[in-house]
């Protein structure tokens, strides 16, 4: 499929006004195709040849102006329009191709009661998988739409739907808005209804799933409406359109999508099995993440993908502080530090790293690859960051001024500059030059001293951005050598003038103390040792945080040895109360120190220690006073477990003992590591999936059976992913989650040659949904060797490697690089 060029975009937004789109899109007519009709009312300002997209099964007939087009100049993605100056209207009759691989429109029959549902994700240039346009963000247009859907099915849209009673449902006419933010939904949705402020709010999800959103429908809609009310105090421009749905769908690649008026989250949201309540707000924060998008991208709208940080930064801002301000989730920023910044952090230490805000993106294909960490929790921590220098006040007098200069159009970030300079004499062109065009994660180092009386403070700063910051001071409680009060924070300019503060010097030093900035942090050498020694008695959780994101960067750079990091966590998580923090450091011990940043020879000593700090955290959750962290230490020692008669009692008794009893997510998680381990066969898999015949349960065996440690297990899961085309998406993933595993080297040792002509190869076939489930997924990660670096970068050397593809090569083979250089260092 060509890709759009920025200068090809320029060029069409030049010469045309597109003005509205009527899409009518039947879907009766089986199950490979629809038919889609679209007529397009435009207006050209001159005499000139340009070009309208569309990708179909068959192009049937286009009109322009009532005269004919000929279908078989479509060329490729590219049907061309020789036009006069003056109005235009081009009609385009098509079947397209349902997708299933989450792009375009995904269709998906439910396997544990047949229903069909089907979707739309057109982001970033997907919409011409559904309907012929001229396909790029500043050409907004109002949008009339009508679906032609079985019986028993519910047509959702960007606007509210109404049913003529013969099959066809009509949504009403929107506002103008971006073609990729055009949706439709539908199927036999169960569906949860109310009013709110005069307009109807909904949620959605499959059949299947009702008795699980009805469970979760409070939670859901309280949290959606008070986040609604804050938005309204926040912003003085009101929600722009005239409903609000959020529907739970099956096999979606992304999060969630901030459609107008039809936001759509993956269903995994939809809870089947136990959660933590960490994880009850990281939904709660994706809703208000996609609610601020209702304005921040589709009512003010990016002019080109340069600027996709208009709407990325700004809703994962938006939805952390403003759960803070709303619900009962407080202490938000805390998760952030811990499992959203370090994806910043990671990302941004790679060559592929680029600027928040990037001054040239040559093409959609570019534009793709930089929804990233960078573009959301580095620009949410640049925004953090300009709050703290320029005051909330004025930071949202200067959006609220954004909004009403550009409401329903399109803007740049120079336009947003101007917005915010007008309510403030700082000067905000030179910080978005500092913050928002560079790359790279600035370092902090801490070095203290002591004199007569006094002690001082000299922060050096590697970097070049600007960084107003907290700075934590913390004293031993008396009589006790670990725990820790705070004594002052007080706020600091980096670049700044070594500080002298009277006073004893004090236990430990944090800089960042609030984790206000975007910094990899140095700590002196005496509050690194109390660090180790006391991290779980510092009193506020969002420092522990930055205390625990500085030890993670010190072993991902050879600084903290790896069973360093594992001692400080065996001692201080039974002590932590943060659940998030639990959850993010025993995840980066089990997914990089096991598997990537120690030798084999060393991980089942380390697998050990997880183990036993597991079993230390469920001895101490047996009162039932902390299902939340109880939940999270099973989940750790089953993928921790090296022995398999454990997890075979728990899966017979089908309880953990002293709780929690076995949902299927358990389950299947015991099933996956079991099939790891040998202790189970494929009779067994089945046996679970005809007990959870569900698409998760689908997903489960489809883990386990690449799991197990036979030779002809793996040829089938390795033809399935790379030989045939049948897999979905999501089905793609399980797969190749279970595939590699170290425990297994040797048995899959041939297959990591063969990823390297392989992915490539499946990347061309099947677009770059598949494309990044293989890059990520599919990858032999845990080969950390020379050789594999080797080849990956002759790989990266060739001409075959798709974008999708190539950029994930890239970043594994940097993660891979850095393992080598830690596992020397140690």
């Amino acid at each position: 499929m060509s890709v759009l060029t920025r200068d090809e975009a320029q060029t069409r937004a030049d010469l045309l006004t597109v003005l509205h789109y009527t899409v009518a899109l039947d879907l009766t007519t089986g199950e490979d195709t629809f038919d889609s009709r679209t007529t397009i009312r435009f207006t050209a300002r001159a005499d000139a040849d340009t070009f309208v997209e569309l990708k179909p099964a068959e192009l049937r007939a286009a009109t322009l102006d009532g005269q004919p087009l000929d279908p078989q100049t479509l060329d490729d993605n590219r049907l061309p329009l020789t036009l006069t100056a003056g109005d235009h209207e081009l009609t385009v009759d098509a079947a397209m191709r349902y997708s299933r691989t989450g792009e375009g429109m995904h269709r998906f029959t439910d396997p544990t009661d047949g229903e069909t549902y089907v979707y739309t994700q057109l982001f970033l240039d997907d919409v011409q998988r559904v309907y012929a346009a001229f396909d790029q963000p500043d050409l907004k247009a109002t949008f009339d739409v009508t679906v032609k859907a079985p019986d028993r099915w519910t047509v959702l849209a960007n606007s509210r739907t109404t049913h003529d009673g013969h099959g066809t449902w009509t949504a009403a006419t929107t506002p103008p808005i971006s073609t990729y933010l055009m949706a439709v939904a539908a199927g036999p949705w169960h569906s949860v209804r109310t009013q709110h402020r005069g307009l109807p709010f909904a949620i959605h999800c499959r059949a299947s799933l009702a008795p699980h959103l009805d469970d979760d429908a409070e939670e859901i809609l309280d949290v959606t409406t008070r986040c609604f009310d804050r938005y309204h105090a926040k912003f003085d421009e009101p929600y722009p359109f005239d409903s609000y749905d959020q529907a739970f769908v099956p096999e979606f690649n992304a999060g969630a999508m901030e459609n107008p008026g039809l936001v759509t989250f993956r269903d995994e949201f939809v809870y089947r099995s136990a959660v933590t309540d960490t994880e009850r707000q990281t939904r709660a924060m994706v809703i208000a993440h996609e609610m601020a998008h209702m304005w921040f991208g589709d009512l003010v709208t990016l002019r080109w993908w340069d600027d996709i940080w208009l709407n990325e930064s700004f809703a994962e801002y938006m939805g952390y502080q403003t759960l803070i301000e709303a619900t009962r989730f407080t202490e938000t920023w805390t998760e952030f530090a811990v499992a959203r910044k370090s994806w910043g952090y990671d990302a941004d230490q790679r060559p592929s790293t680029h600027p928040v805000a990037p001054e040239h993106v040559p093409d959609t294909a570019a534009a793709l690859l930089n929804f990233d960490g960078i573009s959301y929790a580095k620009g949410a921590s640049a925004l953090r960051q300009l709050v703290t220098w320029l005051g909330e006040k004025d930071f949202l007098a200067g959006i609220n001024t954004h909004f009403a200069r550009h409401r329903f159009a399109n803007a740049t970030l120079a336009d947003f500059l101007d917005s915010l300079a007008a309510h403030t004499d700082r000067d905000v062109h030179a910080w978005a030059d500092a913050w928002l065009r560079t790359t790279g994660v600035d370092t902090l180092t801490a070095t203290t001293g002591t004199g007569p009386g006094r002690w001082t403070l000299a922060l050096q700063h590697e970097g070049g951005r600007p960084h107003r910051i907290t700075v934590g001071v913390y004293d031993r409680v008396l009589g006790s050598d670990r725990s820790l009060v705070l004594r002052e924070r007080h706020e600091t300019d980096v670049p700044g003038e070594p500080e002298s503060h009277t006073g004893v010097r004090p236990a430990l030093v944090v800089p960042n103390d609030q984790d206000q900035t975007y910094a990899k942090i140095r700590l002196d050498e005496h509050s690194l040792e109390i660090t180790l020694r006391g991290l779980s008695q510092v009193p506020d959780g969002l420092t522990r945080a930055v205390l625990w994101n500085t030890l993670r960067d010190m072993v991902r750079d050879g600084d903290l040895d790896p069973f360093g990091y594992l001692a400080t966590a065996s001692a201080h998580l039974p002590e932590e109360s943060d659940l998030a923090i639990v959850q993010g450091v025993l995840t980066f011990a089990r997914g990089q120190i096991t598997d990537r940043y120690l030798a084999p020879g060393q991980r089942a000593e380390a697998l050990t220690l997880l183990g036993e700090l597991c079993r230390d955290l469920m001895r101490r959750t047996e009162d039932g006073s902390q299902p939340g962290l109880r939940l999270t230490a099973v989940r750790h020692r089953i993928s921790s477990a090296q022995r398999a008669d454990t997890l075979l009692g728990w899966l017979a008794e089908d309880t953990v003992p002293g709780g929690p009893e076995l949902d299927p997510e358990l389950r299947w998680r015991i099933l996956a590591r079991l099939a790891v381990l040998g202790a189970v066969d494929g009779t067994a898999i089945a046996g679970e999936l005809e007990r959870d015949p569900s698409a998760t349960g689908q997903e489960g065996a489809a883990r386990c059976r690449a799991a197990l440690p036979d030779a002809d297990a793996k040829k089938r899961a390795w033809d399935a992913m790379f030989r045939g085309d049948e897999l979905s998406n999501y089905l793609f993933t399980a797969t190749a989650q279970g595939f590699w595993q170290p425990e297994q080297a040797g048995l899959t040792a041939e297959y990591v040659t063969r990823w390297f002509t392989d992915a490539p190869a499946v990347a061309r076939r099947r677009g770059p949904a598949i494309a990044e489930a293989a890059g990520q997924w599919a990858f032999p990660a845990h080969a950390v060797e020379e050789d594999t670096l080797r080849r990956g970068r002759a790989c990266l050397d060739s001409d075959d490697v798709t974008p999708a593809l190539r950029r994930k090569l890239a970043d594994q083979l940097d993660d891979l690089a850095r393992a080598l250089r830690v596992r020397d260092a140690g």
